[in-house]
């Protein structure tokens, strides 16, 4: 497993809007249908992957915690499933089910909306404030596999809450890191 960060998409730089299949319902879903009243987290993720696989109960965690903050939160898969069949919509659905998530979990078939967002690992994640301007994008926490240290999301957190407070986006951001996303071709 390669490690790989996140691109660090600019502060500021509004949501890239979409409209995917979502795995769990019969439904594709679009930004305006998963975001919250006041901030919408975008999670870049997939099934196999062990940075995920390590972290995926504090990411539930952190969206369950802010639910009733206001805070929408949304799961992407943009993985190659030809070439990662784990990363199947049927195991998203099965991920998400295992995984007690309480948000969608949507398919990026043609891999459009994660490079629209430039996301390059999973997880990756991206925090948008009400006017879907950009606020964090970066790491959960300090936690990897191996680390003998367990996923608390303190950095995710911490900006959440600084969003909600109407502070400034914190100026020191740290990557995310994990598996490159698997590109078609």
């Amino acid at each position: 497993m390669a490690l790989v960060e996140s691109t660090m998409l600019p502060l500021g730089t509004k949501a890239p809007a979409f409209e995917l299949q979502d795995t769990i319902s019969p439904v594709k879903l679009n930004y305006d249908d998963v975001k919250g009243e006041n901030g919408t987290l975008v999670y870049f993720i997939c099934n196999h992957c062990p940075y995920v696989i390590y972290t995926i109960d504090e990411l539930v965690n952190v969206a369950m915690a802010f639910e009733d903050k206001g805070i929408g939160t949304v799961a992407i898969s943009s993985n190659d499933v030809e070439h990662y069949p784990l990363d199947s919509p049927d195991n998203m659905e099965a991920f998400a089910m295992k995984n007690l998530f309480n948000f969608p979990y949507l398919y990026d078939e043609d891999q459009s909306v994660a490079k629209a967002y430039d996301a390059a690992c999973t997880p990756d994640i991206y925090l948008f404030d009400a006017n879907r301007e950009l606020y964090y994008r970066g790491r959960l926490d300090d936690a990897r596999p191996g680390s003998g240290k367990g996923s608390d999301g303190t950095d995710l957190r911490a900006a959440i809450k600084g969003m909600l407070a109407g502070e400034p986006a914190p100026e020191k951001q740290y990557p995310s890191a994990g598996c490159n996303i698997k590109w078609k071709g």
